[in-house]
């Protein structure tokens, strides 16, 4: 989306002078063509959405408008799907902690949950033995070698003991269901897809198994412009190239009798490049001739790690620019660290407003309240008033589960 100076100084009247802008509809756009590209190799897909990396309710309801999945990881993303009207049995519960109340609901309403330990065996079978008659759906996370040199530390361990105890479990509890075989493994090279699609295979051939589904996990790169993708210095893969890689090792469960269900569990794909985020400068000053602009935004609000966002300046009025580049941009944390684009090119003046883009990983959940709360949450749709999916964060939200002499801050 191109942003004027008119727009942006609208929003700045009305909401404050930074923001998130959301696109729900690329996002949609993204679901169907990754789900697309995915059927056209193995027509029995699923998407799950990772919840973890952008739980904005307005994000979730649109999967769970278009068919999806939630994919959570904790009994908070497990409340929100079900707040927003979620039904049980399209919610997968992941993760190495689960409380025990959320796993109870869920399994009981028919949902899934998948293992990863041996320390959730008991309780998985006493909830069992006191549930006769309730079928208990759940998944076993399954780690094994991919060609990647890394370790995970995730998952049974398909060549150890506890993995067998924990089929055993599933076999000889008469209603525990295996309704999937999961792996998730953090690196989102291609060349990662095609050996977890066909060590999922390997397994369910090696161990007599029948699962539903088959569930790869995420971890795959989304779509962003050419000045983020050069510093991941080699091509991105596309959806389709995903896609490809995970049929090639699907080739066992295509040619077989029964074809289980392909899940997967994208999160960045999907997301990352639906939100930027604008904040104004409201400064520019000269250090023994370096130029640094600071703006109302932080590295917290990015979350782009060791890579350099990409970003435009909108210059918001005709004056002479304050500095010319290149220009340091600058957060307004007290950390020396914070600086959120080294370099700059072009001119910048105070009043300014600095576009980061692709920002919609992690950036939301991973956000602390240091120094400043969050900002809010605008919708954008071409030619559509602006809908907000998150107000601006006050002190009092922060400070509100603090106590002092038995009262609320």
């Amino acid at each position: 989306m191109q942003y004027t100076p008119q727009m942006l100084q609208s929003m700045e009247t009305e909401y404050g002078e930074a923001f998130y802008l959301l696109d729900i509809n690329r996002f949609i756009g993204n679901y169907r063509e990754l789900l697309s590209a995915f059927r056209a190799v193995y027509p029995k897909t699923e998407i799950a959405y990772s919840y973890k990396t952008n739980y904005i309710p307005a994000l979730c309801r649109a999967v769970n408008g278009l068919g999806g999945y939630a994919e959570v990881v904790s009994h908070m993303e497990y409340a929100l799907a079900r707040r927003i009207g979620v039904p049980f049995e399209k919610i997968v519960f992941n993760g190495p902690y689960k409380r025990p109340d959320a796993v109870r609901e869920l399994l009981l309403g028919g949902g899934t949950v998948h293992l990863d330990s041996a320390r959730e065996l008991e309780p998985l079978q006493a909830l069992a033995k006191e549930n006769p008659g309730k079928q208990l759906n759940v998944g076993i996370r399954v780690n094994f070698p991919i060609g990647d040199g890394k370790l995970s530390r995730f998952g049974f361990d398909v060549e150890g003991d506890d993995f067998l105890a924990a089929l055993r479990c599933v076999e000889k509890t008469p209603n525990l269901h295996l309704q999937a075989l999961h792996c998730h493994f953090a690196p989102r090279d291609l060349e990662t897809w095609k050996p977890r699609a066909a060590g999922m295979a390997v397994l369910v051939r090696r161990f007599g198994l029948r699962p539903d589904r088959i569930d790869l996990g995420g971890g795959m790169f989304g779509k962003m412009d050419e000045r983020l993708k050069r510093q991941f210095g080699g091509e991105i893969p596309s959806y389709q190239e995903y896609a490809k890689a995970v049929g090639e090792g699907f080739q066992p469960f295509l040619q077989g009798d029964t074809q289980p269900v392909l899940m997967i569990e994208p999160g960045s794909a999907l997301v990352g490049d639906c939100m930027d985020l604008a904040a104004k400068v409201f400064g520019v000053k000269t250090i023994r001739e370096h130029r640094i602009a600071t703006v109302l935004a932080s590295t917290h609000n990015i979350q782009m790690g060791s890579k350099t966002p990409s970003v435009d300046v909108i210059s918001m009025n005709s004056n002479p620019p304050d500095a010319e580049g290149p220009v340091d941009i600058a957060g307004y944390t007290c950390i020396e660290s914070d600086l959120l684009v080294r370099d700059y090119p072009g001119p910048v003046s105070a009043g300014d407003y600095v576009v980061f883009y692709n920002v919609g990983s992690y950036s939301i959940v991973l956000k602390p309240p240091f120094i400043l709360p969050n900002v809010p949450v605008l919708i954008v749709r071409d030619g559509q008033p602006i809908e907000v999916a998150k107000r601006a964060e006050e002190p009092g939200d922060v400070f509100q589960t603090y106590f002092q002499q038995g009262e609320t801050v």
